[in-house]
């Protein structure tokens, strides 16, 4: 399993996942352009010293990481979180080598991308509540995914 950041715009929620897949043993990739100098102080500073034992990969644009996520011998499914999906997350079925990609803290992704990615998954809120933190809303979902799969191995 990995998560995967679509233009991230703030260091320390990249910083953050950094460390969060470090702690769980979940490889991160990053979709470029990134809103911020990936030597950031601040990315540093959330990520703490789990940025040299996090497994990160960077692609320089979209289409790359599609390509790469989908070619052989091992080939992922993109998994989208989102508030524009209709499927609750907790009703997925996720599998071991899924890719959970959030995207950018200030708009998401542009449609193109929400086409071409074939599942999308939501976290059901409160009303009149816009969305989580991307950070969160990938714990929260990255939690349920490894619950599911932890026994698993497809």
């Amino acid at each position: 399993m990995k998560l995967a950041l679509y233009q991230p715009e703030i260091p320390q929620n990249v910083g953050t996942m950094i460390r969060l897949g470090s702690c769980l043993g979940v490889g991160i990739d990053i979709i470029d352009p990134c809103g911020f100098v990936w030597d950031d102080t601040r990315l540093k500073r959330a990520g703490m010293d789990y940025i040299d034992l996090a497994t990160v990969t960077r692609h320089s644009c979209w289409d790359e990481f599609r390509h790469q996520a989908s070619s052989p011998p091992n080939p992922s499914r993109i998994i989208l979180l989102d508030t524009k999906a209709t499927l609750d997350y907790w009703d997925f079925s996720f599998h071991c080598s899924d890719i959970l990609l959030v995207g950018q803290e200030s708009c998401g992704v542009s449609d193109v991308v929400f086409d071409q990615c074939q599942y999308q998954v939501k976290i059901p809120m409160v009303s009149n509540r816009r969305s989580l933190n991307v950070a969160v809303a990938a714990s929260v979902v990255l939690g349920e995914a490894i619950r599911q799969t932890r026994f698993n191995n497809n």
